[in-house]
């Protein structure tokens, strides 16, 4: 699962924090809705955030939305299995047109493990990101709901190692795929195939 990302004001990132902040629809979601656009430091579902998806002419672009789809019973949608997003009914709309990319400098995860009582137990915190890649990139979903855009994580199998500390891992994809995944005609069962396994990290405070 992802439930946390951090965002640093690194040369990769600052291009676009400086887009969606010009964007008008940030003022208007900070108005209506009361919460800040976050545009640094550790982000938390429900956040208003900058993520990367086409524009109404299918190119790349930068918008503010609200992290989690919203769902009948009021509760929020954080994250999404890529091994069903195409089928969900919650999901599947937006799996075939509507895909964007969270970006992030890492995301966080929380140690999960059995006790010797049997019960599953939370462990220590960790700071994850593709080794070598200076920017993460969160594959993910994104839809419109009353007039605001909110969008979901895809989550998929982890690696080997990243097994150690979850069942569950974020899509992550290089950034040359940027474009072909949010591209509303693109090929997503192609892209997904290119989604990074090998990973760097560490215990995080």
């Amino acid at each position: 699962m992802c439930c946390r990302y951090y965002m640093e004001l690194s040369p990769e990132l600052k291009p676009i924090i400086d887009e969606a902040m010009r964007s008008p629809l940030g003022d208007r979601m900070v108005r209506k809705l009361g919460r800040p656009l976050k545009t640094s430091g550790e982000i938390f579902p429900s956040d208003i955030v900058p993520v990367i998806a086409p524009d109404k002419n299918g190119q790349r672009a930068v918008f503010p939305m609200i992290w989690g789809f919203k769902t009948k019973t009021g509760s929020s949608l954080f994250n999404a299995r890529l091994e069903t997003a195409a089928v969900k009914p919650s999901f599947k709309d937006s799996w075939k047109k509507q895909r964007c990319i969270i970006p992030a400098s890492w995301y966080y995860e929380w140690q999960h493990f059995i006790n010797a009582d049997g019960k599953e137990k939370t462990g220590d915190k960790y700071m994850i990101q593709p080794r070598g890649q200076s920017m993460t990139c969160l594959a993910g979903l994104y839809k419109i709901e009353d007039g605001f855009p909110y969008f979901t994580v895809l989550t998929r199998e982890p690696s080997s190692d990243m097994k150690l500390i979850h069942d569950r891992m974020p899509l992550i994809l290089p950034p040359e795929w940027i474009d072909d995944w949010i591209r509303p005609d693109g090929d997503p069962d192609k892209v997904r195939l290119f989604g990074l396994l090998d990973m760097v990290y560490e215990k995080s405070l």
